[in-house]
């Protein structure tokens, strides 16, 4: 059965002026492949390895071209176009992917890449979905403390930011451990924090504390400098959020590496200020 979605090796069944017809050996079901596509000194009973998807016309068509995901996979795809249905991404076909309107989280920039999902809708026509949630697994190869790499593909204040680990598997950061700004289509490094019984995967974009801690005390010394050597509160008046705001870190994170100037005395503290030395 030829099927759609997917690569498939056929048989060269039949030749005509435009192209080859492909097939399964005593089948009568066939697919179109372009004479432009086909391989040169190609013959009837050949075999050959297309992709199987449908052209402007809606017809069932196969290329030789290698499409950047299968049915059911996710990769990340730039986007060609938008408009009030939906977007096109490219996808490595000639036909640019469609992605619904409804199957969009946000709306898309022109430009921008953003982790797409293969599926085939009710008219059995191939979309993309930027709903990869499902598409992934939890069967990550990693655990705590592993470096792993990741895309975001979706940003919510309360829970965290969603991450596709090696784009294949899920992983999260906790909004606790959130620090900057992050959207859809970043690329990004992080650190395991947990495995897990559910198999997905804590992160925190933080390196252990004792090797986070240098580059802690460089971001408040720099901050400092805006503030002319003088911070307007210490570590103990300054509430957490202007922390993360100020400092794009923890409170525990501050008074951490506050600690570590004082000894290293390039700072001072006094009843309502930290002052650089």
């Amino acid at each position: 059965m030829i099927k759609i979605g997917i690569k498939q090796r056929l048989v060269i069944v039949k030749e005509v002026d435009f192209g080859v017809y492909l097939g399964e050996l005593g089948k009568e079901e066939k697919v179109l492949l372009p004479k432009k596509q086909v391989p040169e000194n190609s013959k009837i009973g050949d075999t050959l390895t297309v992709f199987i998807y449908r052209d402007s016309e809606d017809r069932l068509i196969a290329t030789t071209r290698e499409p950047k995901m299968q049915l059911g996979e996710i990769a990340l795809l730039a986007v060609k176009e938008v408009n009030q249905v939906g977007a096109f991404c490219d996808w490595g076909l000639e036909k640019d992917l469609f992605v619904p309107y409804k199957e969009q989280l946000f709306t898309p920039k022109i430009g921008k890449s953003y982790l797409v999902a293969l599926y085939v809708d009710k008219s059995n026509r191939l979309c993309g979905t930027m709903r990869v949630y499902d598409f992934l697994q939890d069967s990550a190869p990693y655990k705590k403390d592993d470096m792993v790499h990741g895309t975001v593909y979706e940003v919510h204040r309360e829970i965290g930011v969603f991450v596709a680990i090696d784009n294949k598997y899920h992983g999260v950061i906790p909004a606790k451990e959130v620090f900057g700004n992050f959207v859809p289509g970043d690329l990004v490094e992080a650190r395991v924090t947990e495995v897990r019984e559910d198999g997905k995967l804590n992160l925190s974009v933080r390196k252990k504390a004792y090797l986070q801690m240098d580059e802690d005390c460089e971001k408040i010394l720099k901050v400092m400098e805006k503030y002319k050597g003088v911070l307007p509160f210490t570590d103990k008046s300054v509430d957490a959020e202007q922390v993360k705001k100020e400092f794009q870190i923890s409170k525990n994170a501050f008074k951490r590496a506050i600690g570590r100037l004082l000894k290293e005395n390039k700072v001072k503290i006094t009843d309502h200020t930290i002052e650089r030395i």
